[in-house]
């Protein structure tokens, strides 16, 4: 509920007048500014006395005490327990990024390794997102790499098919991977179900940690082998067995006493954080990843470490262990929550001796080694920064960098990028990608085309953020092209109001040569910068980053456009019976030709379906 109170009341005493309004029940408390803005989201277990801290005009840090001058508002919310309370907390800090919270800023999803379960020869693939798919998961992997590097070296050990369904059934010769040995080739029948069936299990048994019994039964097949004079099935076993050894090794740490876990350590330096975290699954290290949560100078690692594990483990599954370099201050809350969300027990230690020591402080060291990359590349990135800003005249380092590239062949399947830079590098989160829609462009007309995605650009800034305080709006833009973009895009900053922002076209010299670009800026002259200036090797980054990932976005859509078949368009056709159909008849075109009785005999294809699809080519036709 939100409490109102006498406009002319702002910290101290607006916190102490809400005071009487407040029980001893847990819930969640917001701390607003007078602009209504979130400054601050917390849990209680008991609100009344956890509000009355704040009421107190002395002996907070300075960083809550900045908070408190700032409030002009409070609102609060009772839950029944203050495990829920402890859950909305977490949940609100990720949809309002307060700015004194800890903020993890990175909460990308996690791949894991997926082996289906809805055709007779299972298929070994890559998976990320919504496990909806029928099938057994392994995971979470730390990153792609680490996922395509398992995958890789299974094959090699399993020769389990990665091709989709519809590749399979299309088969009639084996394909590349059979001949290299990385596939059993089931789709042309190289293998038996049953045969086939046994490689998956022992393929499952390694993902779940039982290698060593994979390895003894590989040895002994290989033994059997030799002895029976089958020199190629044993040399064959034994490549297994190295690949399979390879696999072992590559993972690096293989934990004796710890089968699943996350190893969770936390480096805190000047004001700045790093949280490294390894996932260990089945007895295996399944690789490593660092985050940088947003803190302050004065906060305490438990604080840190609790903020962080409610927030990372909001949209995942946490494993049996939380294996933490700091101890936080309501383990038991978070393990209760943790242990709901599971529907299983989580344990949280904070291990000062043995393996699990030993671990934690491996992950220690990563992310004190992090940081300090981290922090080392920041400074360099505030130079450069400042550097840019002095260069084109700004009022100050830019903040936020927007840049913007097209790429299309001939003008077909247009695409446009914009990437953005800031004080930590490249902002991946925040890329955005424009499918160019314009049916009055001219092919290739990339005035045209810029013209499109900055007129979509600003209409979507002036909708979501018209008083420009939610950080969403560039201090710099910077344009590919010369001074008829820079023109182009000047007109349409005119008719949105908006051209207060400075905007820089980045052009190439007449010879076109790399480093001797020219920079444009509506009503002054060309200019250029030194040719060892580090300015300009980093405006030729920004540039080659937008340009990558332009070019990136438009081989993905003319793939995509590529890949595509008439069934797509066919109402009531998803994947599902996409696969189906191709499956049955080889081909979309096939599936054009087909009659009405041949449609129906498809399996998953009721007889109303088999007549739209029948009715939906004729008609074309």
């Amino acid at each position: 509920m939100s409490e109102s109170t006498p406009e002319s009341l702002t910290g101290h005493a607006l916190i102490q007048s809400y005071l009487k309004t407040l029980d001893s029940s847990p819930g969640v408390y917001r701390m607003l500014d007078a602009q209504a803005r979130v400054l601050y989201v917390g849990k209680a277990r008991n609100l009344r006395a956890r509000v009355s801290s704040y009421a107190r005009p002395t002996g907070h840090s300075g960083r809550i005490a900045r908070m408190i001058s700032e409030t002009a508002s409070m609102m609060f919310l009772t839950t029944r327990t203050e495990t829920e309370a402890l859950l909305l907390e977490q949940n609100l800090i990720k949809q309002l990024k307060p700015h004194y919270n800890v903020l993890l800023r990175d909460d990308k999803s996690f791949p894991n390794i997926l082996v289906t379960a809805d055709h007779p020869f299972p298929q070994i693939k890559k998976h990320r997102g919504a496990k909806k798919q029928k099938g057994s998961y392994y995971g979470p992997f730390a990153s792609a790499g680490a996922v395509n590097r398992t995958l890789n070296h299974l094959q090699r050990v399993f020769q389990l098919r990665n091709c989709s369904d519809a590749m399979f059934s299309s088969r009639t010769r084996p394909c590349l991977l059979y001949q290299i040995k990385r596939c059993s080739g089931p789709c042309v029948g190289k293998i038996s179900e049953d045969d086939y069936a046994a490689t998956v299990v022992d393929a499952k048994r390694f993902l779940s940690g039982k290698s060593t019994d994979i390895q003894e039964k590989l040895a002994a097949e290989m033994m059997k082998a030799s002895d029976a004079m089958e020199y190629e099935r044993a040399a064959a076993l034994r490549d297994r067995i190295k690949a399979l050894t390879q696999v072992q090794s590559q993972q690096g740490i293989n934990p004796r006493t710890v089968s699943e876990a996350d190893i969770v350590a936390l480096h805190l330096e000047k004001g700045q954080a790093c949280v490294q975290v390894f996932f260990i699954r089945a007895g295996q290290n399944w690789g490593n990843r660092d985050f940088y949560p947003r803190v302050g100078v004065d906060i305490e690692a438990p604080e840190v470490l609790e903020a962080f594990l409610g927030q990372f483990y909001d949209s995942k599954d946490p494993p049996r262990q939380l294996i933490l370099s700091h101890p936080i201050e309501n383990a038991d809350l978070m393990e209760e929550a943790l242990s709901q969300k599971l529907g299983r027990k989580v344990e949280i230690l904070v291990p000062q001796r043995g393996e699990k020591a030993e671990l934690v402080a491996g992950a220690a060291r990563n992310a004190r080694e992090s940081l300090a990359r981290k922090m080392s590349e920041s400074a360099t990135q505030a130079k450069l920064l400042a550097g840019l800003g002095e260069a084109f005249g700004l009022d100050g380092p830019p903040q936020r960098i927007e840049v913007y590239d097209n790429s299309h062949i001939q003008g077909t399947n247009a695409v446009g990028g914009m990437i953005v830079a800031g004080p930590d590098g490249f902002m991946k989160n925040q890329y955005r990608k424009f499918n160019i829609r314009g049916d009055e462009l001219t092919p290739g007309d990339d005035f045209g085309m810029m013209k499109e995605v900055l007129t979509r650009r600003f209409k979507r800034l002036l909708k979501d953020d018209p008083d420009r305080d939610k950080g969403l709006w560039p201090d710099l833009l910077l344009i590919d092209g010369g001074a008829g973009q820079v023109s182009a895009v000047y007109e349409i900053m005119e008719e949105f109001g908006v051209e207060d922002i400075p905007m820089v076209g980045v052009a190439k010299g007449v010879d076109r040569d790399h480093g001797k670009e020219e920079f444009h800026r509506p009503g002054t002259r060309p200019f250029a910068l030194r040719m060892n200036d580090p300015v300009l090797y980093f405006i030729q980054r920004l540039r080659d980053e937008a340009h990558r990932f332009a070019i990136g976005t438009h081989r993905a859509k003319r793939a995509k456009a590529m890949g595509a078949t008439p069934l797509d368009d066919v109402p009531g056709v998803g994947a599902t019976r996409k696969r189906a159909l191709l499956a049955h008849f080889g081909s979309a075109k096939a599936v054009s030709r087909a009659a009405l009785a041949d449609l129906k005999a498809v399996d998953g294809i009721s007889d109303a379906l088999a007549e739209t699809i029948y009715d939906f080519f004729h008609e074309k036709g």
